[in-house]
């Protein structure tokens, strides 16, 4: 693999991790009800989902799924419905949302646990990596694994670099509005329209 090709593909990741998306969206509501660090929780566990994917992708697993319509749609059902749960629970705990100054009230790695299980639920994730990450190996080399390991840790690390830095920055903003008491609710129903949305993208696709 040389260099030329790691340099290719770390600006695709770059361009596709910026993206606006439903990741994003979430990262940013979530930064801004909770704070900075319940925001850098959660993009370490969106980062971890990657790993997981990309382990997927070097077994052969994403190969088996998209395979078996059956394994796909259970598996879409799954992730869906973890989604609507965190929709509803937005929705309805309104002391997770509030803007105090004590912070966030779930513990960071519960917040960590969500990230991983919203990507690793996801089949589209793992569709994607599946499709992308062999578009920068030879598919001929013996060391395709260890070539495919190295761009899916490439590809986390990137995310969680950015993921990261956009829960700063909404950080930053919340510290402006933490009178506005009224902005509570309505994060809470961002957070939880978001959410809906990604739940219906997975069964829709």
């Amino acid at each position: 693999m040389d260099i030329n090709t790691l340099i290719y593909f770390f600006t695709a990741s770059v361009l596709l991790t910026i993206a606006p998306g439903p990741d994003n969206m979430y990262l940013l509501a979530k930064s801004l009800a909770s704070g900075t660090k319940s925001g850098v929780a959660l993009s370490a566990g969106l980062a971890s989902g990657i790993v997981f994917h990309t382990t997927l992708v070097i077994l052969g697993v994403a190969a088996l799924i998209q395979s078996s319509p059956a394994a796909f749609t259970a598996l879409k059902f799954v992730g869906a419905a973890y989604l609507l749960y965190l929709a509803w629970k937005a929705f309805k705990e309104k002391g997770e949302l509030q803007l105090g100054e004590t912070g966030e009230s779930i513990p960071y790695g519960a917040i960590y646990r969500r990230g991983v299980l919203m990507n690793v639920l996801n089949p589209k994730v793992l569709l994607f990596f599946f499709a992308f990450l062999p578009q920068f190996v030879d598919t001929a080399s013996d060391n395709m694994a260890i070539h495919i390991a190295i761009l899916g840790a490439i590809f986390a690390v990137q995310a969680f670099s950015i993921f990261s830095l956009l829960a700063l920055c909404a950080g930053k903003v919340r510290s402006f509005i933490l009178k506005a008491k009224n902005l509570n609710r309505i994060l809470g129903i961002v957070q939880g329209v978001v959410l809906t949305g990604i739940a219906l993208a997975i069964l829709l696709t």
